[in-house]
Parts: structure tokens; sequence; C-alpha cells
């Protein structure tokens, strides 16, 4: 009887996905942290590289959050990019990889996204987009954009809010309709 009352209560209430709860928390985290807007082209390390703590753009809130959960984009995207190359964007010219910069591009994380996680339905209603998901955006002059959905809600109470880097720094905003969404996500390695 016990397993039956546990079975109906997980039924009723589920278990919020720890990974998304997890990804949202260190997300929010990077928001204590001073950042410039800076996405000049530099040397890091490989494997577990980054630009110095301070700098970054949008794609480096994603890589942060994620390497906080031990997870390194910079290694995810290099492998699968290396064995399949052809599959990603050649907006930059590229005839092989650099581990320095292809994870820092929004195309890039599309498509590894898109090849390693779920690509989800881009829809105008909040409800589709939880805690955990990325959002990329496509923002005026052509310029791509990455944000993490997390698990504070916006003063309405209708939408969650993102964490993102837009140009003022790692920041909490309630901007998902802001800019026209180009892909919806879910990752967990």
């Amino acid at each position: 009887m016990k397993h039956f009352v546990l079975l109906l209560f997980l039924l009723i209430n589920p278990i919020q996905d720890n990974f998304a709860e997890r990804l949202s928390n260190a997300a929010i985290s990077l928001t204590k942290d001073h950042v410039v807007y800076d996405g000049s082209y530099c040397k890091i390390p490989y494997p577990n590289g980054d630009v110095a703590k301070n700098k970054g753009v949008c794609t480096d809130v994603v890589i942060r959050a994620y390497r906080k959960l031990g997870i390194d984009l910079q290694k995810e995207v290099h492998e699968d990019m290396k064995a399949n190359f052809s599959k990603y964007p050649k907006n930059w010219g590229l005839k092989r990889t650099d581990t320095n910069i292809d994870h820092r591009r929004v195309p890039n994380l599309q498509t590894f996204f898109s090849r390693k996680g779920k690509s989800l339905s881009i829809s105008e209603n909040a409800q589709d987009y939880k805690p955990g998901d990325i959002v990329t955006w496509m923002l005026a002059g052509n310029m791509p954009h990455i944000g993490i959905v997390v698990n504070k809600k916006s003063s309405d109470g209708k939408r969650y809010k993102l964490v993102h880097n837009i140009g003022r720094g790692q920041e909490l905003e309630d901007c998902l309709f802001n800019y026209t969404i180009t892909g919806h996500y879910r990752y967990k390695k």
C-alpha cells in the first residue's frame, strides 16, 4: 500500500528535474560577478578554458553555468565539431575547429544543442519555457544571442526570467519575448 501511495503522490506532484534546477541556480549565481562585455578573440587553455572571469559575452553565461555543473561545453562542442565539421555553420570561413572560440559562438551552440540535446518548439506561450532551458534570439543587426531560463518569475508572474549578457554584464532579466526567438533547447549530458 505504501508503494501505491508514493506512486500516486509522484504522479500528482512530479519531482522537478534536479539538473534543470541546478543549471538555473548556477546561471543566477553568475549575476553576482562583475563582467564587462568583451567578445574579443583570445587564446584560452583546452579543455576547461575560459576567458578572464571579469570578461565575457552571452555565450560565456551558458558556458560558465554548465561548467558549474561539471560540463565543459568547450570540450563537448569541440569534439562534436571535430567529428562532424560539415554539420556546423561556416559563417566565419574556418576550415577546421578552433578550441579558443568555437564554443563561444551562438550558431555553433545552436547546432550542438540541436544535435546533442533536445530542440524544442518555439512558441509565444511563456509556459513552454522552463527553468534550465536555453533560448536563442536574433537581435537587431542580425546579431545572434543566447540565455538561460531560470526559476525566477517576472513581476506579473506570467513567465520565467532569463540570465544573459547583452552588453551590461551577466544579468537576470524578464526578456523572453523582447527579441525574435530563433531556438529553444534542453541539454543535459
